[in-house]
């Protein structure tokens, strides 16, 4: 059987401007209205916080966060047109609290973020996110601070790597990959994508170059997580987040790989569900009153249109809340 290219989203796609995904369906839960003041965790090329800003004209304020800076700048570029209504913070998305109470921020009335690498931090052969491109392993969101993916795999055991595929990739040859690691990188610094892609794919052996997904997918996706702590600290920050709302609040998050969305969803049905009262109760009495509604049961999806117009939207999940 031919075996065709693949990228980390199961088929290629062209260097063209990042897709924001689920956008209709992210403003229709999130019911933005005009003078709203809006925070995204995670500005990206700004396709989220457009949509904040159009829905909240012509006074209403969107705060955007991002720790990669070559995003802020682009972002910046096309949301120039908006003025002082669009804020871009550096930062970290879990510093959230931090951030705004810089800004002299208490509370905020709408929320979104998209967990996703954006395709142009995919699509940047500088970047090393991607075996697609021959790069050195960086994998860094933020480019000026912590360890890159090449010093990982240089510094990390064999049992610390295994972890990493595992947790983070839930990669099932987890160890033998991490064995083949560690004894390349005695041969030869691991420094590029090309390499860590092929030292994956001889461990994987023939019959996995046959499945959709690169076999090397899962191997660069749990580096990148780990890099970047996507996971770590996501929890915290999905609480901190329903702290800045307000009475009222809405906040829409966008996850892909199981790991987040996982997360995302056990916040949400632990915030939505705190009260032990039995049912009928005039007043919470148990003390353990819900902070969330749930807007969505059920995580929304892209449709097939979105999808055939946007591969990379074919694992994005969306789930909602409202602070009660």
């Amino acid at each position: 059987m031919a075996c065709t290219a693949r990228s980390e989203e199961n088929m290629p796609t062209p260097h063209a401007e990042h897709l924001p995904v689920l956008v209709p369906e992210t403003m229709d839960l999130l019911a933005v209205e005009p003078g709203m003041t809006c925070l995204d965790l995670t500005l990206g090329a700004g396709g989220h916080s457009r949509a904040l800003l159009e829905a909240s004209a012509p006074d209403g304020i969107v705060y955007s966060i991002d720790r990669d800076p070559r995003a802020l700048e682009i972002a910046g570029e096309r949301l120039a047109g908006y003025g002082d209504r669009s804020r871009r913070l550096r930062g970290n998305y879990q510093d959230l609290l931090a951030l705004m109470q810089a800004q002299g921020v208490e509370r905020v009335d709408r929320i979104v973020a998209d967990l996703g690498v954006s395709s142009m931090q995919l699509d940047d052969p500088e970047r090393g996110f991607s075996f697609r491109h021959d790069a050195r392993l960086d994998m860094r969101m933020d480019p000026d601070s912590g360890q890159s993916a090449e010093e990982l795999l240089a510094e990390a055991s064999e049992s610390e790597l295994t972890r990493i595929l595992r947790d983070y990739g839930e990669e099932k040859r987890a160890r033998a990959i991490a064995r083949a690691i560690v004894a390349e990188r005695e041969r030869e610094p691991i420094r590029t994508t090309s390499r860590l892609a092929g030292i994956v794919e001889e461990v994987q052996g023939p019959r996995a170059r046959m499945y959709r997904i690169h076999p090397a997918t899962r191997t660069f996706m749990a580096l990148r997580v780990a890099i970047n702590s996507e996971v770590d600290g996501l929890e915290q920050a999905l609480r901190d987040a329903v702290d800045l709302l307000a009475p009222g609040g809405r906040i829409a998050v966008i996850g892909f790989h199981s790991l987040e969305l996982r997360i995302v969803k056990s916040v949400f049905r632990d915030l939505a569900d705190r009260c032990r009262c039995p049912p009928g109760l005039p007043v919470c009495g148990c003390g353990n009153e819900d902070v969330l509604r749930l807007l969505t049961r059920r995580a929304v999806k892209p449709g097939e249109a979105e999808i055939a117009a946007n591969p990379r939207s074919r694992s994005a999940m969306l789930r909602a809340a409202e602070k009660r």
